[in-house]
C-alpha cells in the first residue's frame, strides 16, 4: 500500500482500525479536535502529496459534527495537494431524505452530495443506500457496496433449515432488496403492505358474518353486501390481513366487541376510533391520481406519535406457516413498523421463527430495547457500519449480532489504490475470504 494514506474519522474509529488491520497499515496521524465555541479543527501530521487518500467517516448519533469533519478533512488533503481522495462513508447521512416526500420539501442527501464534491472529493465509497438514485446526485464515481452476501453467508450458517425460510419485505419499497436476496439463496419471499388509507368497513363486516348465526346463503348474502364488496373480503381472506392498533396487532374479535385489552395494544381498554378520511386523503385527492402519497408514505419514515396515533390495516402477500421469516431491510432506525410485521408474522401468519436483518444498525433512543423485548422477534442481526456501543452489545447480546464487514471495505479500498475491479465485490465475497 505505498503512495495511501488512511485517514480515520472520529465517528467510528472501531470500524476504521479494522480496516486498517486488515491492509496491514496505521492510520495516517491527525488531530481532530473542537474549539470551546463548537467549532470543529482538523491537523493533519503527515504529508499527503502526490498520495492516494482514504476517509474513513461514517454516520453518528452526532450526525452534523462528524460531516463538517469530514469535508474539513477532505479539504485538508486537497490542500495538501493529494493525488485522489476517496470519502469511504459506510452509512451515508441523510439517506432517507434522497426525495422530496412533501411540498416545499429539501432534498438533502443531494445537498451533502454536493458538499463532498465541492470539498474536494474525488470518489466516494458507500455500502447499501437507501436508494440506488443516489448515486446519480454525484458528478464523481460512486461505489455502492453490497451487503447482502454478508448477510446471506450469515443466514445459511446460522438459521436451520435457512432454504425453507421466507425473507420478507416489510413495505412495497423494500421488494427489489428483498427479492435480490431471495434469489441468490434461492429461497421464497413475500411482502408486508401497511395501509392507512383504506377503508376497514369491509374488513370487519367480514369479521361480524362469520361470527353471526345466520344462515345466509352466497347468493343472498352478495345481494346485501354487493358482488364487487364480496370479491374484495375474499381477496382480504386470502392475503392475510389484520389490524394495527397503537402500533401492534390487535385480536380482531376483542376489537369489534368494543375492548381492546390486549398488552401489544399497549394496555388499552377502549376501542380506538378509525382515523376519519380528511380531505388529504379524500378519494378524490390526487393521492389516488399519483400525488404524494408514494414518496411521502412508502418507507415508513413518518414521525412515531402520528403513526401510533393512525389505525391501520397490515397484509401479508405470500405464505410463511411453520417457516422461518427474515424481515430485511437497508436499516432499523424506529421499532414500530418491525415490531407490528413481526407480530402479524408470528401471531396471525403462523411464522415459527423471526429474524430481522438489516445492513445499517440505526437503532434511536431506545429501538433496540423495545425490539429485544418483543417476544415475536428471535434475532436481529446488523454489521457494524454504524457505531453500537460495546456495552450495548453486552447487554442486548441474547438478540442482538453485529457482522464485522471490515474486510469488504478494505478488500475495496485495496483494488482501487491498485487499479483493479471492484465488480467482485458485489456479488460474492470470493476475493477476500
Amino acid at each position: 500500500m505505498r503512495k495511501c494514506k488512511i485517514f480515520v474519522g472520529s465517528s467510528h474509529p472501531e470500524l476504521g482500525k479494522l480496516v486498517c488491520d486488515r491492509l496491514g497499515v496505521e492510520p495516517a496521524p491527525c488531530t481532530l479536535k473542537k474549539f470551546s465555541n463548537g467549532e470543529t479543527s482538523v491537523q493533519i501530521g503527515v504529508s499527503v502529496r502526490d498520495e492516494d487518500v482514504y476517509i474513513i467517516q461514517s454516520g453518528s448519533p452526532h450526525i452534523n459534527d462528524h460531516i463538517m469533519e469530514l469535508l474539513i478533512l477532505i479539504s485538508a488533503c486537497r490542500g495538501g495537494s493529494a493525488n485522489k481522495i476517496t470519502a469511504v462513508i459506510p452509512q451515508f447521512p441523510y439517506s432517507k431524505q434522497s426525495k422530496m416526500k412533501k411540498h416545499r420539501g429539501a432534498i438533502t442527501a443531494r445537498m451533502l452530495a454536493n458538499l463532498l464534491i465541492m470539498a474536494g472529493a474525488d470518489h466516494v465509497v458507500s455500502m447499501d443506500l437507501h436508494a440506488s438514485q443516489m448515486q446519480g446526485f454525484f458528478t464523481k464515481p460512486v461505489d455502492n457496496l453490497f451487503g447482502a452476501p454478508t448477510l446471506a453467508r450469515w443466514i445459511k450458517h446460522n438459521i436451520k433449515d435457512w432454504n425453507l425460510s421466507v425473507v420478507v419485505s416489510k413495505n412495497p419499497g423494500g421488494t427489489k432488496r428483498v427479492t435480490a436476496l431471495a434469489d441468490s439463496l434461492k429461497i421464497n419471499f413475500a411482502m408486508i403492505h401497511t395501509d392507512r388509507r383504506r377503508t376497514q368497513d369491509g374488513y370487519s363486516k367480514r369479521k361480524r358474518l362469520q361470527k353471526s348465526n345466520t344462515t345466509m346463503t352466497v347468493h343472498e348474502e352478495q345481494e346485501e353486501e354487493g358482488h364487487e364488496e364480496e370479491e374484495v373480503d375474499n381477496i382480504v381472506s386470502e392475503l392475510q390481513t389484520a389490524r394495527i392498533v397503537k402500533g401492534h396487532v390487535v385480536n380482531e374479535d376483542e376489537y369489534l366487541n368494543g375492548s381492546v385489552s390486549h398488552s401489544r395494544a399497549n394496555s388499552t381498554n377502549t376501542r380506538a376510533k378509525p382515523t376519519p378520511l380528511d380531505k388529504s386523503h379524500s378519494l378524490l385527492d390526487s393521492d389516488v391520481l399519483g400525488g404524494t402519497y408514494d414518496a411521502a408514505e412508502s418507507d415508513d419514515d413518518e414521525d412515531e406519535p402520528e403513526s401510533l396515533a393512525q389505525e391501520k390495516l397490515i397484509t401479508l402477500v405470500g405464505d410463511v406457516k411453520d417457516k422461518v421469516a427474515i424481515i430485511l431491510d437497508d436499516m432499523i432506525d424506529k421499532p414500530t413498523s418491525f415490531i407490528a410485521a413481526a407480530e402479524h408474522l408470528r401471531l396471525n401468519c403462523g411464522a415459527k421463527a423471526v429474524y430481522l436483518i438489516a445492513t445499517h444498525g440505526v437503532f434511536n433512543d431506545s429501538c433496540l430495547e423495545t425490539l429485544t423485548e418483543s417476544k415475536c422477534i428471535d434475532k436481529i442481526v446488523v454489521t457494524n457500519t454504524y457505531p453500537i456501543d460495546t456495552e450495548c452489545m453486552e447487554k442486548f447480546s441474547e438478540k442482538l449480532t453485529v457482522i464485522d464487514v471490515s474486510p469488504i471495505f478494505a478488500e475495496c479500498i485495496r483494488r482501487d489504490h491498485f487499479g483493479e475491479s471492484i465488480s467482485v465485490l458485489f456479488d460474492s465475497l470470493a476475493a477476500i475470504e
